[in-house]
């Protein structure tokens, strides 16, 4: 994977097919001019419908908990009026109590916002991640050849979580501070016109330094974590590949780099902390310049008689609500913006439609097929390598249970194959069919159930022995499991693991051998028990001893299946029926070992540089015996 890596793909626009051509400019600036439109938000609510009684109840406690706050202001006024000024005890009394009560409500009412609204949060962001990676893994190899692991992850961990503290918090308090603002607003009408006109000409002064801050630090905060998404694919790419790292000896190197990244979004970070610390003075500067100047204004009328003490503190505090809720805003609206982008972009992501769907009306292959296999004039370019044939008119027929053989130089398309035949790409022109029937008719999933594949390069999961070899087939059991890992000659050594078939063999299997990975992915596949066999170069990583226990293996499995084999080794390529010589993406000879080898050309090459001419022929012969 890139460093500089290609943009994410599925995306529409002229503006974003161009940012996947230049990675690490474009894309941030169409993901800020996104992040801007708060529309985003309301495609949120396909996720959010399903938990319609919870958003009721939560809407409902919103709305106590905001009146509760507000009835505090008209209690505070009783409380002073009727209780300090009459001298009345029982005035007071009444007045604490009503005031307690109120408290206890809106106590009551928190709660239940707060956990309404999270579990709401929880749920829709869980929904969300499971939609995300359910789509992701159905995407073509095609998709992963533009699009970064790295950013595929950002979205299901970052955008996600972003997601969660804005339907699980910040929008409940926007919508909290927009009730508490125009109730607030409302009150302090109600209780002195003459000092809400004076409120009125200082909010726009708070207004002014809080947008023009708030983009400033908004703008920060994508900054801030576009340098952190940086710190993230440097130290992914440095940690997978830590064995190339360390053979080259270019931790030093690595280091140096990796704090550079760390130190830009340190000094983005700061920038952003300055900024915001500098809105938060000024508006607390402002603000309490402003109920300072209330308080001066209001406690002459209040010696002057035309308004009570405690009309005077109820304003006081229903400025205080009002003020404090537009702060509170100012700061919910970053958040508010940033989740409108990551919306668009994970819900971009789910729009994104896959190269390789299955018809409307897929056709049905019966449980057993024959295995018959054909490709018919196709012609194949990689999308990473669109002005690149890697293949043309290539045409093959390979009848069913015959064993075939690949061989060919590096970049020939022996591997591109086996990946059109898996259907991870549809050809540019052409058809591909098994039993007659093109792969574009079938549904790619229940076709491969046919297939079985031993790369040369076996993935192992982060799992245990006996998980791995049962991903062939997850209904199979322990002993079915067992079965295959001693056809394989893998038993003996996942015995000797420290918890046998239960041992976790690390990410990437890191603790068990080449050839030991290689065993395990052919027990996979013997497990599997496919119509169809795809090797490349399935003995390639073992030793002599287990090639040969292997070799013995795969004979019994071979039996009665048709199986297309990428081969370098003679001992592979003379199992087979029929050996095809691929160059440059098109056959160029077909035929047994002898007949290639009589005929000369490239074949006759490759096998001398292997062996040496007559050597070949000897091991040919001796194979025969």
């Amino acid at each position: 994977m890139s460093r500089q890596g290609a943009a994410m793909t599925g995306q529409k626009t002229t503006e974003q097919k161009t940012a996947k051509r230049e990675p690490g400019v474009v894309t941030q600036a169409v993901e800020r001019e996104r992040s801007k439109d708060l529309k985003n938000l309301l495609l949120l609510w396909q996720f959010v419908r399903p938990y319609k009684l919870q958003i009721v109840g939560a809407m409902i406690a919103l709305m106590i908990a905001a009146g509760t706050v507000l009835g505090l202001g008209r209690g505070l006024r009783a409380l002073i009026d009727q209780g300090f000024a009459s001298g009345n005890s029982e005035l007071l009394d009444q007045a604490v109590f009503v005031l307690f009560g109120v408290t206890v409500l809106l106590a009551l009412a928190s709660y239940s916002r707060y956990f309404l609204v999270s579990w709401i949060g929880e749920r829709v962001v869980a929904d969300i991640r499971s939609a995300v990676f359910g789509h992701i893994i159905k995407m073509s190899p095609a998709f992963f050849e533009v699009t970064r692991t790295g950013e595929i992850l950002s979205r299901l961990t970052t955008d996600t979580t972003l997601l969660q503290v804005v339907v699980g918090s910040s929008f409940s308090i926007a919508l909290r501070n927009i009730l508490m603002f125009f109730g607030g607003l409302a009150l302090l009408v109600i209780t002195s016109p003459k000092l809400t006109g004076f409120v009125a000409l200082v909010i726009p002064f708070v207004l002014v330094p809080i947008i023009f801050f708030g983009r400033k630090v908004r703008r920060l905060s994508k900054d801030t974590q576009d340098r952190i998404a940086d710190v993230g694919v440097y130290a992914d790419e440095t940690i997978g590949g830590i064995r190339t790292v360390q053979a080259f000896s270019h931790e030093e190197l690595d280091r140096e780099q990796f704090s550079g990244h760390v130190e830009n979004a340190f000094d983005t970070a700061v920038k952003r902390v300055r900024s915001r610390a500098l809105l938060t003075a000024i508006v607390i500067l402002l603000v309490f310049g402003s109920i300072s100047g209330i308080l001066w204004v209001g406690g002459h009328d209040v010696l002057a008689g035309r308004i009570s003490a405690g009309e005077l503190s109820s304003f006081v505090f229903y400025a205080v609500v009002v003020a404090g809720s537009l702060g509170a805003f100012s700061e919910v609206i970053g958040d508010l913006q940033r989740a409108a982008g990551a919306t668009e972009r994970l819900l971009d992501l789910l729009s994104t439609e896959t190269d390789i769907a299955s018809p409307e009306n897929p056709v049905a292959l019966p449980d057993k097929i024959s295995g018959a296999i054909a490709f018919e004039n196709v012609d194949f370019n990689y999308p990473a390598r669109p002005n690149q044939s890697a293949m043309e008119q290539f045409s093959i027929s390979v009848k069913a249970g015959e064993k075939v053989a690949i061989v060919g130089p590096s970049g020939a398309g022996k591997t591109t194959v086996f990946q059109l035949l898996l259907r991870y790409y549809d050809p540019l022109k052409g058809v591909i069919r098994i039993d007659d029937v093109a792969l574009t008719d079938l549904d790619p999933v229940e076709m491969r159930k046919h297939l079985g594949l031993v790369s040369q390069e076996p993935v192992i999961f982060s799992n245990s022995a006996l998980e791995n070899i049962r991903y062939g087939r997850p209904d199979a059991s322990d002993a079915e499991v067992m079965d295959a890992a001693r056809a394989a000659s893998a038993h003996e050594f996942i015995k000797e693991l420290p918890e046998g078939y239960n041992t976790y063999l690390g990410e990437k299997g890191v603790r068990l051998s080449g050839g030991q990975r290689q065993r395990l992915a052919i027990a996979r596949a013997i497990l599997r028990n496919p119509t169809i066999l795809l090797l490349d170069e399935a003995t390639s990583a073992l030793d002599a001893e287990s090639e040969r226990a292997v070799q013995l293996a795969l004979d019994n499995l071979l039996e009665g299946r048709t199986t297309l084999m990428i081969a370098h080794r003679l001992a592979t390529v003379l199992k087979a029926d029929r050996i095809l010589v691929m160059e440059a993406g098109r056959i160029v000879a077909s035929g047994t070992h002898s007949d290639l080898i009589a005929q000369g050309g490239l074949y006759a090459r490759l096998a001398e540089l292997q062996f040496g001419g007559e050597a070949a022929l000897d091991f040919q012969s001796q194979a025969a015996s």
